[in-house]
């Protein structure tokens, strides 16, 4: 009885590993491990870079980077020139190709 319902278990095991191995990822932009690591590497060169900056709005950003290299930055600031101090802060990083800016200004009332 153990033998039939081992042997049942392998047979489907391997009859399902293919299909686990082949579903797709949820992020099909970062498919290979290097690009992942590029992409998060990239994106926390840039967090550290915004840290040493010390302006309080800029903790307020949020950065992402995609497998092209293409930076993208939102959330809020409290003024343009802090926004535009992110972008240039970015634009500046080493494998950064172009950063979109959606960055909002908080207006304080």
């Amino acid at each position: 009885m153990k033998i039939k319902l081992a042997a049942t278990c392998f047979v489907i095991g391997t009859l399902l590993a293919p299909v686990v191995g082949y579903t797709a990822d949820s992020d099909m932009d970062r498919s290979h491990p290097k690009v992942f690591v590029k992409d998060s590497a990239i994106t926390t060169k840039i967090k550290a870079k915004l840290a040493d900056e010390k302006m309080s709005s800029l903790a307020h950003i949020r950065v992402d980077t995609d497998n092209n290299g293409i930076v993208w930055l939102s959330g809020t600031a409290k003024t343009k020139a802090e926004a535009d101090k992110a972008v240039s802060i970015a634009s500046e990083t080493e494998g950064v190709k172009s950063v979109k800016n959606n960055i909002k200004i908080k207006r304080n009332r």
